[in-house]
C-alpha cells in the first residue's frame, strides 16, 4: 500500500482508525469553536435541543406563575386582587405562552435532541436552519414578554377572535404584538419540522426500515408533517389580521364584505391539529417508556403506527368542533360531531396496546412509568369529556364555561405534560450523564398528580353550574365559591409538585448518580453511545437489526465504517429500506443564521409600527441570507457509498 493510500484510509473510520485515536479525530472535527462566536455559530443538534428545552421550561414557569395569579383572583368572589384590564392580559398571556411558547417548542426540543441519536446519525439535516429556528423562537417570546412587562401585553385571548381583536375594538399595539409573535413562532416551528422530516426520511441508520423505526420517531415524523400542513393557516390568519390593523384591509370586517368567522376557520384549522401536534409526540414518549420498563417490544407495533397516522389525519377534520355555537349550517355539524368522536378511536387503540404491553411484560414501576400511568388515567378522563363536547346539544350548553377549561387541561396537561415529565426523567441520564433521584421523583409525581386533579376536576362541576370562563370575577351567592377555593388550593399543590420536579433536575446535575451509556437497559440506538453523547454522537454509524437493536445485539452492535473523520460527513440512506446511498458533507457552523434571525426579528418588530419596515428590513435580511447560502468550494463532495 502506498503512503497516499494509507493516508486516505487513515482519514476514514474503520479497522485502521478506531478507539481513542478515532475519538480524538472526530472530537476535533465535530466540536464547535470556543468563545462567544462559537456559541452563536453552533449547529450541533444537542446544543440547540438543550437551548430549546431550557427556554421552553422557562416559559412554562412564567405561564404557570400567571395561572397561579388567575387562581388567586378566582379563589373568592368579587375579588379586587387584579383589575379587569390586567386580568385580560394575564389570561391571554397564560394561554399564549403555554400553547405557542411552551407546548410545541418543548416537543421540538426533545425531538431535536433525540431523533438523530435514535436514528444513529451524527447530526440533524439542515443544521443551520434549525439553529435559525431557535433564535426566531427566542426573539418572539422575548418580544411578547417584554410587552407584557411594559403593560402593553395582548388582551384579546390566546385565540384573538375577530372582531374583538380588530382595530375597532382593540386599538393600540397589544394585538399587533400578539399577531407578530405568532409569525416568529410559526417560522421556527416550520423550520424545525422541515429539518426533522428530512432527517427521519434520509438519515436513518442502515437497516432501519420504516417498519423498524422507533415509535417516538414515527410520532415526530407525523407531528412534523402536521406542522407543515397546519401552521401556514395560522401564519396566514395572523398576517391578514396585521394587514387589517396596520394597512387598512378588511379581511375580517363584515361591514366591508369581510368575514369575521373566517378568522375562526383559519385559526382552528391550525388550533385543533395543534392539540395533536402536542399530543402525538407525547404518545411517542409513552411508547418508548412502556417498552423499556415492560421489558418487551410494544404490543401490536403496526397498530400503534396506524393509530398515530389516524390521529394525524383525523385532527384536520375537527376544527369546527370549536364553532358549534356560531350558527353554521346544521348539516355540517353532523360531520364534525362524527369526526370529533371518531378521533378517540386511534387514541384508544394506542392505550390498549400500552396496557397490553405492560400486562404481557414484566413492568418495573420506576418513576418514568409512574408518569405514564398517571397520563393514561388522566387522558382517558379528558378524552371522555371531549366526546361529550362533540355532541352539539351538550356543547351548546357547556360552551364558554369552565367545563371546557377542565377538558382542555385534562387533555393537554394529562395528555402532554405528564408524558413529558416522564420523558425528561427517562432521557435525563442521556442528556446530562446523571440519574435523577427516584425518591424525589415519586414525591413530585404524587404532588403533581393530586394537585392536578384537585385543580381541574372541580371545574367540570363549575361549568355544569354555569360559571363562564374568561371572566375576572363572579358575584357572591352563585354557589361557586367552595369549588373555586378547592381549585386554587389544588393549583398551588400542582405548582409544588412541578417545583419539586425541577429541584430534582437541578440537584441531579451535581449530585445525581453517574449514569452509564444505558442505565435503564433500554433497546434504542440512542443508548448505544456515551452519556452525554460526544459532539459526533457515534464513533461508528450503527446498523439496526430490528425494532429493539440493543436487546437483539447485547454482545456486539454491528456498525458501518468508511466515513471521513477530518471533515463533517453524514451517511445518507434510502427512504423506504434505509440502504446506504451516499456520503454527504454536513454544513459547517456559521454565525449567519443568528445574524439573519436578529435582522428578521428587528424587521418584524418594526413592522408593528410601520409597514415600511418590511421593505427596508428586506435588504439587510437578503444580505445575511446571501452570506448564509453563498456557495463555497467544499473540501469534500457527496460520494457514493463504498460497498
Amino acid at each position: 500500500m502506498t503512503d497516499k493510500s494509507r493516508f486516505h484510509h487513515a482519514d476514514r473510520d474503520g479497522e485502521m482508525l478506531s478507539g481513542e485515536a478515532l475519538h480524538h479525530r472526530l472530537y476535533r472535527t465535530w466540536s464547535r469553536d470556543t468563545g462567544l462566536i462559537g456559541w452563536f455559530s453552533t449547529t450541533d443538534h444537542k446544543e440547540i435541543g438543550r437551548r430549546y428545552l431550557v427556554t421552553a421550561l422557562v416559559f412554562l414557569a412564567l405561564g404557570g406563575a400567571l395561572a397561579l395569579a388567575i387562581r388567586l383572583q378566582l379563589a373568592t368572589p368579587e375579588s379586587g386582587l387584579i383589575d379587569p384590564d390586567r386580568y385580560n392580559q394575564i389570561f391571554t398571556m397564560h394561554g399564549t405562552t403555554m400553547m405557542f411558547l411552551f407546548a410545541v417548542p418543548v416537543m421540538d426540543a426533545m425531538a431535536i435532541y433525540l431523533v438523530p441519536l435514535m436514528l444513529g446519525t451524527r447530526n440533524i439535516a439542515f443544521p443551520r436552519l434549525h439553529a435559525f429556528s431557535y433564535y426566531m423562537y427566542l426573539f418572539g417570546g422575548l418580544m411578547l414578554w417584554v410587552a407584557f412587562a411594559m403593560d402593553v401585553g395582548p388582551d384579546a385571548g390566546w385565540f384573538a377572535y375577530t372582531p374583538l381583536s380588530g382595530p375597532e375594538y382593540t386599538p393600540g399595539k397589544r394585538t399587533d404584538i400578539w399577531a407578530q409573535m405568532v409569525t416568529f413562532t410559526e417560522i421556527a416551528a416550520l423550520a424545525v419540522a422541515v429539518s426533522l422530516t428530512a432527517t427521519i426520511l434520509k438519515q436513518r441508520a442502515p437497516g432501519m426500515t420504516l417498519a423498524r423505526m422507533p415509535l417516538f420517531v414515527w410520532s415526530i415524523l407525523i407531528m412534523s408533517l402536521m406542522v407543515i400542513f397546519s401552521m401556514p393557516a395560522v401564519a396566514l390568519a395572523s398576517g391578514m389580521l396585521l394587514a387589517d390593523r396596520l394597512v387598512g384591509t378588511h379581511f375580517f370586517n363584515t361591514y366591508e364584505n369581510g368575514d369575521s368567522l373566517l378568522w375562526q376557520h383559519l385559526f382552528w384549522f391550525f388550533g385543533h391539529p395543534e392539540v395533536y401536534i402536542i399530543f402525538v409526540p407525547a404518545t411517542g414518549f409513552v411508547s418508548e417508556i412502556v417498552q423499556t420498563f415492560s421489558r418487551r417490544q410494544i404490543f401490536a407495533y403496526p397498530a400503534v403506527v396506524l393509530a398515530l397516522m389516524g390521529n394525524g389525519l383525523l385532527a384536520f377534520g375537527l376544527w369546527v368542533h370549536h364553532m358549534f355555537a356560531t350558527g353554521l349550517p346544521r348539516l355540517g355539524y353532523a360531520f364534525y360531531t362524527a369526526a370529533s368522536m371518531s378521533v378517540a378511536i386511534p387514541a384508544a387503540i394506542q392505550i390498549f396496546c400500552w396496557i397490553a404491553t405492560m400486562w404481557d411484560g414484566r413492568p418495573h414501576f420506576r418513576v418514568p412509568l409512574l408518569w405514564v400511568v398517571g397520563f393514561i388515567i388522566t387522558f382517558v378522563m379528558g378524552g371522555l369529556t371531549g366526546v361529550m363536547l362533540a355532541s352539539v346539544p351538550l356543547d351548546l350548553q357547556l360552551h364558554d364555561t369552565f367545563f371546557v377549561v377542565a377538558h382542555f387541561h385534562y387533555v393537554l396537561i394529562g395528555g402532554a405534560v405528564f408524558p413529558l415529565l416522564g420523558a425528561l426523567t427517562y432521557w435525563w441520564p442521556k442528556i446530562t450523564g446523571r440519574m435523577m433521584s427516584e425518591k424525589l421523583g415519586r414525591v413530585s409525581f404524587v404532588l403533581t398528580f393530586a394537585g392536578f386533579h384537585t385543580t381541574f376536576f372541580p371545574m367540570h362541576f363549575l361549568g355544569i353550574m354555569g360559571m363562564p370562563r374568561r371572566v375576572y370575577t363572579y358575584p357572591t351567592g352563585m354557589e361557586w365559591e367552595t369549588l373555586n377555593l378547592i381549585a386554587t388550593i389544588g393549583a398551588f399543590t400542582l405548582a409544588l409538585g412541578v417545583l419539586s420536579f425541577v429541584a430534582n433536575l437541578l440537584v441531579s446535575l451535581k449530585r445525581g448518580e453517574v449514569a452509564g451509556p444505558n442505565p435503564w437497559d433500554a433497546s434504542g440506538l440512542e443508548w448505544a453511545t456515551q452519556s452525554p453523547p460526544a459532539p459526533y454522537n457515534f464513533a461508528h454509524i450503527p446498523v439496526s437489526t430490528g425494532r429493539t437493536p440493543l436487546w437483539e445485539n447485547r454482545g456486539h452492535l454491528p456498525v458501518v465504517t468508511g466515513l471521513r473523520v477530518d471533515e463533517k460527513e453524514l451517511l445518507i440512506t434510502k427512504v423506504l429500506d434505509a440502504e446506504p446511498d451516499i456520503r454527504e458533507p454536513s454544513p459547517l457552523p456559521s454565525v449567519w443564521p443568528f445574524v439573519a434571525a436578529v435582522l428578521t426579528g428587528i424587521t418584524f418588530v418594526g413592522s408593528i409600527f410601520t409597514p415600511w419596515a418590511l421593505v427596508i428590513g428586506g435588504v439587510p435580511i437578503g444580505i445575511a441570507l446571501i452570506w448564509w447560502f453563498w456557495p463555497k468550494e467544499p473540501s469534500i463532495h457527496p460520494e457514493p457509498v463504498i460497498e
